[in-house]
C-alpha cells in the first residue's frame, strides 16, 4: 500500500511536467509574435537587395553628402549597398511622392530635414504629411546656421549689429538664401526675437549672397557654416554668432545668439531617415540600431564635423518629436511674418 501512495505523487507530477512542456510549446509562435522570442528568432532578413535612399536636394549639398557618408557606411554594416537618388523639388514633394510609391519593405526611405517642417507650412498643398504618411527612423546629424558680416563690417559682434539697427530701424540689409528657406525663415525669427527691423534680402545661391556681402551690399547673412567655412578660413567674412541654443562641438569659439543678448533664439537644423507609414517596426528598428552604431564611428565623426555637422542618432520617438516642435515654430514665424503659402 505505502509503495503505491509513494508512486502517485511521482506518476501526477510527471503528467504535470508533460502538460506544462506542451502547453510550452504550443505558446512559443504566439511569444514569438509579441516580441518575447529569442534574439535568434527575433532576427529578420533585412535588406535583401540594394536600399535607395531619395534625397530631396541636389547633389553637392550639405544634406546629399552626408546621406552618402553615412549610408555607405550603412550599407557595409547591413550587407546591402545604400543608393542615394536626388530628386531636388519645392518642398520636397516630387521626392516624397518617389517614396511612398516604391512600397513598405523599407527598401525605399526618404531623406527629411528641418526644410521640411518648413514645407508643411509654406505650401497649400503639400501632397503629402510627413507625420501620417512617413515613419521616423532616426536623425543623422545637427547643425547650427552662422549670423556672419563683412570681416571690414563695423560690426565686430551681434550686439553691435543689433545696437545699431535698433537706433537705425530699416536700415540694415540682411541675405539670406532663397525666400521660404530655413535660413531665410531664420532671419524673420531673428528680426522678431531680437526686436529690430532690417530689410532681409533673398538670393537664388549662397555664392551669389556672399558675394555681395564681400561687396558690402549686405550688413549680414545667414547660412550653414559649411557654406561659409572657407570664407571664414580665409578672414574675409566674420562670424558673429551661430544659431544654436548652446555652442556647438562644431564651431566652440563662436557664440549664440542667445548669449549676445537675443533670448530664446534658437535654429537648430536637422537631416534624418523616414520610411514609408507601414514600414515594419523590427526594420526600422534594425536600422536605427545600425545607425547608433555608424554615428558613433570617430572616422564618421570626424567627416561630418568638417562639413560642420554634428553626428547624432535619436530614436523614433525623439525625431517625431523634434519634427513636431519645429512645424510649429515655424508655423508661428511664417504667420507672424505675414508670408504668403505657395
Amino acid at each position: 500500500m505505502s509503495e503505491t501512495k509513494d508512486l502517485k505523487p511521482t506518476l501526477i507530477g510527471n503528467a504535470l511536467s508533460r502538460r506544462a512542456l506542451c502547453r510550452a510549446l504550443a505558446l512559443a509562435p504566439v511569444a514569438a509574435g509579441l516580441g518575447l522570442s529569442t534574439p535568434a528568432f527575433a532576427e529578420i532578413a533585412y535588406p535583401t537587395k540594394p536600399v535607395r535612399v531619395i534625397v530631396p536636394f541636389g547633389a553637392g549639398g550639405v544634406a546629399d553628402i552626408t546621406a552618402r557618408i553615412v549610408t555607405e557606411r550603412l550599407g557595409d554594416k547591413l550587407g546591402q549597398r545604400f543608393v542615394i537618388e536626388n530628386q531636388a523639388g519645392p518642398g520636397g514633394i516630387n521626392a516624397a511622392r518617389t517614396v511612398l510609391s516604391g512600397g513598405t519593405d523599407g527598401h525605399t526611405l526618404a531623406l527629411f530635414s528641418n526644410g521640411t517642417a518648413v514645407s508643411v507650412n509654406m505650401f497649400k498643398d503639400l501632397r503629402f504629411d510627413p507625420l501620417k504618411d512617413f515613419t521616423p527612423i532616426s536623425t543623422l546629424g545637427f547643425f547650427d546656421f552662422i549670423l556672419a558680416t563683412n570681416a571690414k563690417s563695423n560690426y565686430k559682434t551681434l550686439k553691435d549689429f543689433v545696437d545699431y539697427a535698433k537706433a537705425n530701424p530699416g536700415k540694415l540689409n540682411v541675405g539670406t538664401v532663397v525666400a521660404g528657406s530655413t535660413q531665410n525663415l531664420s532671419a524673420e525669427l531673428f528680426k522678431s526675437a531680437a526686436g529690430i527691423d532690417f530689410r532681409i534680402v533673398p538670393y537664388r545661391n549662397t555664392p551669389d549672397l556672399l558675394l555681395s556681402l564681400t561687396r558690402g551690399d549686405m550688413d549680414m547673412m545667414i547660412d550653414s557654416y559649411a557654406s561659409l567655412k572657407g570664407m571664414l578660413d580665409d578672414n574675409q567674412i566674420l562670424a558673429l554668432a551661430a544659431s544654436g541654443p548652446v555652442r556647438s562641438t562644431v564651431t566652440p569659439n563662436i557664440p549664440t545668439v542667445q548669449e549676445a543678448g537675443v533670448p530664446g533664439y534658437d535654429v537648430t537644423s536637422w537631416n534624418a531617415l523616414f520610411a514609408p507609414a507601414g514600414t515594419s517596426p523590427e526594420i526600422v528598428a534594425k536600422i536605427q540600431k545600425a545607425l547608433v552604431e555608424v554615428l558613433a564611428e570617430p572616422e564618421i565623426k570626424r567627416k561630418l564635423l568638417e562639413l560642420g555637422i554634428e553626428a547624432k542618432a535619436t530614436t523614433p520617438a525623439e525625431l517625431k518629436a523634434r519634427l513636431e516642435d519645429d512645424i510649429k515654430k515655424w508655423a508661428a514665424v511664417i504667420e507672424k511674418a505675414g508670408i504668403q503659402k505657395n
